[in-house]
């Protein structure tokens, strides 16, 4: 299993004790092959996954959701196991692009919005918020294969934040970005954690984990 940072301009105190996913001997299997093999560790607002490809960031990603079933251990959120109401209250963002080529932008992050229950017009409000906030209202009405590979990344990450989650995971959020898009992905996430959301994601670029990393 990869090893887990903190970055700099973490919350308060209080607000790091209140948001903390742990993982407790986590244990996930394939066959023959031992994906995660007793994972343990506890993460507070602002973390991230390092290690090699195969060693179990994106099953580990997964379990959170209840994407992967596990075989032994438990995910506890906030001192107790993870639950469905609290999933609907969290964000994730894979690496493999799980939106709709050839539906359009604004469409998109409505249906996706209120696929956690929200109104309407709640998810209208925060759609339009995270459009102009991340630079794309002006590409609303475009198909996202019309997108270029960097947008494409930006809708993929507003569809993870719609619902103003307290925990947003990542898988490899600043893949295939240019410098000036992944300076910008670093410090909306730096603000995120900032404001006390639980930042958890995975990622090869280690000039900008270095430069984000306080303690480790």
């Amino acid at each position: 299993m990869g090893t887990a940072h903190r970055w700099a301009g973490e919350p308060p105190s209080n607000q790091w004790v209140i948001r903390m996913l742990g993982f407790d001997e986590v244990t996930k299997r394939f066959g023959p092959l031992t994906a995660l093999d007793r994972c343990t560790f506890v993460a507070g607002p602002a973390h991230r996954f390092l290690g090699p490809n195969g060693a179990g960031k994106t099953t580990a990603m997964r379990t959170i959701f209840g994407l992967v079933e596990l075989d032994a251990g438990t995910i506890q959120w906030q001192d107790r196991p993870v639950r469905a109401a609290d999933r609907a209250r969290f964000g994730y963002m894979p690496e493999e692009r799980g939106l709709y080529p050839r539906m359009r932008v604004r469409d998109q992050l409505m249906y996706l919005g209120q696929l956690s229950g929200r109104g309407a017009k709640d998810v209208a409000r925060s759609v339009e918020t995270w459009l102009e906030r991340l630079g794309l209202a002006g590409r609303a009405a475009d198909r996202l294969d019309m997108l270029s590979h960097g947008n494409q990344q930006r809708v993929q990450l507003i569809a993870a934040l719609l619902n103003d989650p307290d925990l947003l995971v990542l898988d490899e959020p600043f893949s295939g970005l240019d410098p000036i898009a992944m300076s910008a992905m670093s410090e909306l996430l730096r603000e995120l954690a900032g404001e006390g959301a639980t930042v958890l994601f995975s990622s090869h670029q280690l000039e900008w984990v270095e430069d984000l990393c306080q303690d480790s």
